[in-house]
């Protein structure tokens, strides 16, 4: 029977287990922000807190999310020979899994850079003109501009879940991929 003696070697950290653990984190980020906080927030705060929550929370989390995903898709290129000989074939396995990545990378990065900002933005107008107007911006009669707004917001809205949900998606293929074959 072999020993294996406990060495300060032996307890730094191998690229592969940072690589699960960064994976690990990323995957348990999105899928807490994506299908718990924000319903949690949504449901104990009132409509305008939890749009400054959000307002906050989410541009940390997209920066977060891309920072990762870019470390994850860098290694993965790195150590993945096949990704860098054939980059525009996804029937290579390993190409694949770096289109996964980099599907997340690009939904979390329009989503802190272009559609974030945008909802953002006519969410603030929205709460300006719920002001000036003395109404919610679901009560009967409110101006066609609040309704412009509502329309906005909605499809701003939409578009920003649709891009973290397949950001989540990409991430579930890519850690069951990872899960079931390693890094290496």
């Amino acid at each position: 029977m072999s020993v294996r003696l406990l060495t300060l070697n032996a307890l730094v950290p191998r690229a592969g287990g940072v690589y699960n653990v960064g994976l690990g984190f990323l995957f348990g980020m999105s899928t807490w922000v994506t299908f718990f906080g924000g319903i949690i927030a949504f449901k104990t705060l009132p409509r305008q807190q939890f749009g400054a929550l959000q307002h906050k929370t989410f541009p940390i989390y997209f920066k977060l999310s891309s920072a990762l995903t870019a470390g994850l898709l860098a290694y993965w290129t790195w150590t993945h020979p096949d990704v860098q000989s054939y980059p525009l074939d996804p029937r290579v396995a390993d190409t694949a899994q770096a289109w996964a990545l980099g599907s997340v990378l690009v939904d979390q990065a329009v989503n802190l850079l272009v559609i974030g900002p945008m909802t953002s933005h006519t969410m603030f107008q929205r709460h300006k003109l719920e002001k000036e107007e003395g109404k919610s911006y679901n009560e009967p009669g409110v101006s066609d501009k609040m309704k412009a707004l509502n329309k906005k917001f909605g499809m701003l809205h939409g578009i920003s879940s649709l891009l973290n949900l397949g950001a989540v998606l990409g991430l579930l293929a890519h850690s069951l991929w990872v899960g079931s074959y390693g890094v290496v």
